[in-house]
């Protein structure tokens, strides 16, 4: 069993930055892929990057990428989602998971709550 909490979303003006956490208790965390999705109102939740277990590999959507980092601290259990460049249509509530490095929502076991980010122009 793992529990994810995510922390860190907010409102922040176009341009902005927002670093996200995700915090995991339960079983070994530096065993296992993990990743950020969102979902927007009205659409299909979305791959947005993930990381390798080790940290050594990365992959991002190509909507994020260059304004997007994804990293993660073993030692602390924490996953982190470092935004950069924010634009309307990043707003979304934001979710990570894990289990996989994939796009696919269906490769991953478990998911946290979800924190809201809200962009204003």
């Amino acid at each position: 069993q793992v529990q994810l909490v995510e922390f860190g979303g907010g409102l922040v003006q176009a341009g902005g930055s927002l670093r996200l956490s995700c915090a995991a208790s339960g079983r070994t965390f530096s065993s296992y892929n993990m990743g950020w999705f969102r979902q927007a109102p009205g659409k299909e939740r979305e791959f947005v990057a993930a990381i390798s277990w080790s940290g050594s590999s990365t992959t991002y959507a190509d909507s994020v990428k260059g304004r997007f980092t994804i990293s993660r601290d073993n030692a602390k259990k924490t996953v982190y989602l470092q935004m950069d460049g924010l634009k309307l249509e990043d707003t979304a509530v934001y979710y990570c998971a894990s289990g996989s490095m994939l796009p696919s929502t269906w490769r991953y076991d478990y998911w946290g709550q979800g924190t809201q980010v809200t962009v204003s122009s």
